[in-house]
């Protein structure tokens, strides 16, 4: 099994690389796993994460990247116009699945975006 350090704090991963605990996620596990992929987060990278977190906890799903780009697009992007292909810029290893990973979402929840 995996695991990441956070803060003096080690939590667990599965295979995928995702939290084993959701509740184990916060700005720092997300800032943690970014670099750990090797990139900073910005304020476009919160934005789908955010977005992903507040619709997970609202459907208990993530939303498709169509649902994201079309609610938060315009927050994802610098030039304020974004693509699923800006998704996979922004977020190099899997677009959606692989923002669901920094948002902390569970692997189940993440297969279906």
């Amino acid at each position: 099994m995996q695991s990441i350090e956070v803060k003096g704090k080690t939590l667990q991963l599965n295979s995928k690389g995702l939290l084993q605990n959701m509740g184990d996620w916060n700005e720092d596990v997300a800032k943690a796993m970014a670099m750990e992929d090797g990139f900073e987060l910005n304020d476009c990278h919160w934005a789908a994460i955010n977005f992903l977190r507040d619709y997970y906890h609202e459907f208990e799903v993530p939303p498709s990247s169509r649902v994201m780009i079309k609610e938060v697009g315009d927050k994802m992007s610098a030039s304020g116009k974004c693509s699923g292909k800006m998704l996979k810029q922004l977020f190099p290893k899997g677009g959606c699945k692989h923002a669901c990973r920094i948002a902390g979402l569970p692997m189940e929840y993440c297969n279906a975006c």
